[in-house]
């Protein structure tokens, strides 16, 4: 996220350096050439810092009014130079001009020395003449300066000094000139050598480029081609992830084929596709679905072919993808009048688990309109079809499990509770002002027998009697079964049932149904365990005999103790006896 500061005082600081920067030393927007901007950037800076030390000179050291006019008035016409486009005047103008001021001293006598004199203003000149100027140019300057320097005695006004001063000031002058001189070719050189560099580089970068272009235009082709291409299967693939996740969504057999056959044709365009799948004989190939008008009329005709019958029958009996680019030189092409148009077919076998079930036949009206990509896109979409039906069946199959399951043990429940009534002492209980009694006939009334029967509640009824009083009747359902009813009477005779009220009975009906169960299942185990105990008794007794008669006998004791008073009877069996 940007967020909007306000400048600080260090930017504004910066923004006016900026600005004044520009406004004093920038080059005239006519130079273009990095290394003449820098040129003249140079001069404007070093005219500059001049013009200002000789103005300080001129107001601080008034008998050298008349030089510091001369400098500051050739800094400042060379600065104005250096600032408009002829800038190389400039640098002219000011190399060989203060140069020039310091022989010029010598000769009007008006410098302090012949030494000061060339060491701080012709010094300074040829140094920063080796940089501004052109090899000619400051070649010509160093001459001229050697020359007036060595012949400085001649017309100098200003005493030369001793003769070993003298050599020493000129020598070192000529050795600086000489070495810049030197420094100025060998860079020139370097710069020309560098050049010549940068010009074989780009000479051999033409060169490239020129070959380069026929492969960048052959690339681009082919470039665009593999794009096409990768754009139509990705667009593919994205059609097969999308008709998986549709067909996934389908959860009926019978609606699955329609729907994949239809969504098929639908995102690829194509003029005919239809799903077979195979009979129960694995005899022929059944039409499922068909989404042309000519399959719709064979799909009526319950249209059908044998295994190894055209193309179809092809795929159903190898389990192997077949495909006729050209149905006309097809050997196996079966020729079929509802589908005239057919110019190219292909046939992908439906497998799972290493079984074929069904054949996806797709036909195109255009001649070889499959290619080997497409067969691996259709395969892969026959596979996401084979995986949707096979799931289908899956699902289909669980559910009619999980039904006969839900059935038996719904009839376990109901079967159970049966036996469960039948054994209770009483039919039920009521609960009347503060005290609980027990019913001992079952009460027949038509609100109970309507509630049993539809397992709904049955509300805001009256119970009949001479103090009519509202009546409603929950059944008591566990899993669907209704193992008996909570009836509620109002002792408001105007009392009408709210919804809140029923909602909180049902529950209270869900949770008694819950705990009867728990009590009942847990009563069962009791009695199982009971049972097992005795069982576990009898058969330590039994098992505690040692010889044949005593284990017959508490055999017999143990189940006559079992069973409760049974006549208990022992016989072998012999082969006279059989």
């Amino acid at each position: 996220m940007a967020i909007n500061q306000k400048p600080g005082p260090w930017d504004i600081e910066e923004s006016w350096t900026a600005r004044a920067r520009r406004f004093l030393i920038e080059p005239h927007p006519s130079i273009e050439e990095i290394g003449e901007r820098r040129r003249a950037q140079l001069l404007s800076i070093i005219t500059l810092a001049l013009t200002g030390s000789f103005i300080w000179g001129l107001l601080s050291n008034p008998p050298t009014y008349s030089t510091f006019i001369v400098l500051c008035f050739t800094t400042l016409t060379s600065y104005l130079l250096s600032r408009s486009k002829y800038y190389r005047i400039g640098s002219y103008f000011f190399s060989y001009g203060f140069t020039s001021i310091s022989y010029i001293t010598l000769t009007l006598g008006t410098a302090s020395s012949f030494e000061n004199t060339i060491t701080s203003i012709a010094h300074v000149a040829i140094i920063v003449a080796s940089v501004l100027l052109s090899l000619r140019g400051f070649i010509i300057l160093v001459i001229l300066s050697v020359v007036a320097t060595f012949a400085a005695p001649l017309y100098s006004e200003t005493p030369v000094g001793a003769i070993n001063d003298y050599f020493r000031v000129s020598g070192v002058y000529t050795s600086i000139g000489f070495i810049l001189i030197g420094a100025n070719i060998f860079r020139a050189r370097t710069e020309r050598d560098r050049l010549n560099d940068v010009r074989d580089i780009n000479r051999a970068l033409e060169e490239i480029t020129d070959n380069l272009e026929d492969r960048v235009k052959e690339r681009t082709l082919e470039l665009d081609k593999a794009n096409r291409l990768t754009s139509r299967r990705v667009a593919q693939l994205q059609t097969i992830a999308d008709l998986a996740q549709a067909i996934a969504q389908v959860d009926n057999p019978n609606e699955i084929i329609p729907t994949a056959a239809s969504l098929i044709s639908e995102r690829f365009g194509f003029y005919h596709v239809g799903i077979f799948l195979l009979d129960k004989g694995r005899e022929f190939a059944v039409l499922q679905a068909a989404n042309s008008e000519g399959g719709k009329r064979l799909l009526e005709r319950g249209h059908q072919l044998m295994l190894g019958t055209g193309v179809v029958g092809f795929a159903a009996l190898t389990g192997n993808p077949r495909i006729a680019l050209n149905v006309g030189a097809d050997a196996v092409y079966f020729n079929n009048p509802d589908l005239p148009a057919t110019r190219s077919e292909v046939a992908l076998p439906l497998i799972s688990n290493g079984e074929t079930i069904g054949v996806l036949d797709v036909q195109s009206t255009e001649p070889g309109a499959f290619t080997e990509e497409d067969l691996q896109v259709l395969g892969t979409l026959a596979n996401q079809v084979t995986i949707a039906l096979e799931n289908t069946r899956l699902l289909s199959e669980a559910r009619a499990s999980a039904k006969q399951v839900q059935e038996i043990y719904n009839e376990f429940v109901r079967a159970e509770w049966s036996r469960t009534a039948q054994k209770a002492e009483q039919a039920g209980f009521r609960y009347n002002t503060g005290r609980i009694e027990m019913i001992e006939m079952p009460i027949v009334d038509p609100e109970i027998v309507s509630a049993v029967e539809s397992g709904e509640i049955i509300a805001n009824h009256k119970n009949g009697v001479e103090e009519t009083r509202a009546v409603v009747t929950v059944p008591v359902k566990l899993h669907g079964e209704v193992i008996g009813v909570l009836r509620i009477e109002s002792h408001e005779t105007s009392k009408v049932w709210l919804e809140e009220e029923l909602t909180l009975m049902q529950a209270v009906a869900e949770r008694a149904a819950l705990a009867m169960e728990n009590a009942r299942l847990f009563q069962d185990a009791r009695r199982r365990a009971a049972k097992e105990r005795l069982i576990a008794e009898a058969t330590s007794r039994i098992s505690g005999s040692l010889n044949i008669e005593n284990i017959l006998e508490n055999t017999a004791v143990e189940l006559e103790r079992v069973l409760g008073g049974s006549e208990v009877l022992i016989r072998f069996n012999s082969k006279d006896s059989a």
